[in-house]
């Protein structure tokens, strides 16, 4: 049965109808999964910004790296790639807490913020984010 509203319990559908927690290990090892998921989000959102910086740099290549003259398309490309990753990653959090499960949702709320704690939250760099929005 699917819930249309938010409910508390272990037995959830995640993603897939193989994806069955029916006893309270399978639902604590989903959980796991889906805060380690929100938090790698986070990590690979980093990565995207870093590299979006470093493709919107100078257009000339430093002094230092000779032999990468055209380390701004590579670093586009890269941009690029994890960008779709990164909306891929997203959509199936949505997806996941669309099961209106609560520790699901508290799972992934809670891996987001850990995420951004410990892969975004740098006090040394500025890192500018395009869009808050966790599924964007």
């Amino acid at each position: 049965m699917m819930h249309m509203t938010l409910y508390w319990g272990k037995d959830v559908t995640l993603l897939i109808d193989s994806w069955n927690t029916e006893s309270w290990l399978s639902y604590l090892l989903a959980l796991l999964a889906c805060f380690i998921f929100a938090s790698f989000y986070q990590y690979m959102e980093d990565r995207r910004l870093r590299f979006s910086s470093l493709a919107s740099s100078d257009p000339s290549p430093p002094p230092y790296v000779p032999l990468l003259p055209n380390y701004r398309r590579s670093a586009k490309f890269a941009t690029a790639l994890l960008f779709g990753i990164n909306s891929a990653i997203g959509y199936l959090l949505m997806l996941a807490i669309m099961s209106f499960n609560g520790g699901v949702f508290l799972a992934i709320v809670l891996g987001l913020a850990v995420g951004y704690f410990l892969f975004r939250s740098a006090g040394d760099e500025k890192v500018v984010a395009e869009n808050v929005c966790a599924c964007a």
